[in-house]
């Protein structure tokens, strides 16, 4: 190491991709940049971490800072160091992913955040950075999530139908699954309740209602219950 002061001239930040689900499709949250690189472009809610921040401790002051959410479970994925991807010099990020529903958090931009929206994730297709790189990384890894636990409960509400449960995971891996079989497999696995009350105020036939029942999940896990859809 000729020079080890040259390996501390680089920087460390934290992305955050949230992603929510609408009833129909599969949706992450993004900022419009208010401030340089990238003005104006869309960008995943991140920031350089302080000097004296621990890495949790800044994506949740991150999170806060651009979208004014909080208490959110933040999911670290991986971290990202290619050499160029920050036109200002070597930094490295590290991402993080959650989950949550739509209708119960009430993102605000603030800070460099001009705007605040949710996207489509399939229809982005340009970031700022190598910020599409990182939520496809993090896509892919809640795709995995999906197929071994049940972690898309946490996007829907408290109450569902069948069929929005498949939408969410058709919306997720992003294929057509079979609608008889979804069913079946979910109802073998014993993880919903049927709540015996059906939709109102709907144009169609009301469908059942179910609810995600947590104490008989923790039961099947003991028992050896193979989550895979």
């Amino acid at each position: 190491m000729s020079n080890p002061s040259e390996y501390f001239k680089s920087a460390a930040s934290v992305d955050n991709v949230i992603f929510g689900f609408d009833d129909t499709d599969l949706k992450v949250l993004l900022i419009r940049r208010g401030e340089e690189p990238f003005y104006g472009d869309w960008a995943l809610p991140g920031d350089l971490i302080a000097p004296n921040e621990n890495i949790i401790t800044a994506a949740n002051r991150i999170l806060y800072d651009l979208t004014g959410l909080e208490n959110v479970y933040l999911e670290q994925v991986m971290t990202f160091g290619e050499v160029d991807r920050h036109p200002k010099g070597r930094v490295f990020t590290i991402a993080y992913f959650s989950l949550v529903n739509i209708k119960r958090v009430f993102p605000k931009a603030s800070s460099f955040a001009n705007e605040v929206s949710w996207k489509t994730v399939s229809e982005v297709d340009q970031l700022a950075f190598d910020h599409l790189k990182i939520m496809n990384t993090c896509l892919s890894r809640l795709q995995t999530n999906l197929r071994l636990k049940p972690i898309g409960f946490e996007l829907l509400p408290e109450r569902f139908t069948l069929t929005e449960l498949q939408q969410l995971y058709e919306s997720v891996l992003r294929k057509e699954l079979d609608k008889r079989n979804f069913r079946k497999k979910i109802i073998k696995m014993n993880i919903v309740k049927d709540l015996n009350v059906y939709q109102t105020g709907v144009a169609h036939r009301p469908a059942r209602l179910y609810s995600f029942d947590e104490e008989s999940y923790q039961q099947a896990l003991k028992e050896g219950i193979t989550f895979e859809i």
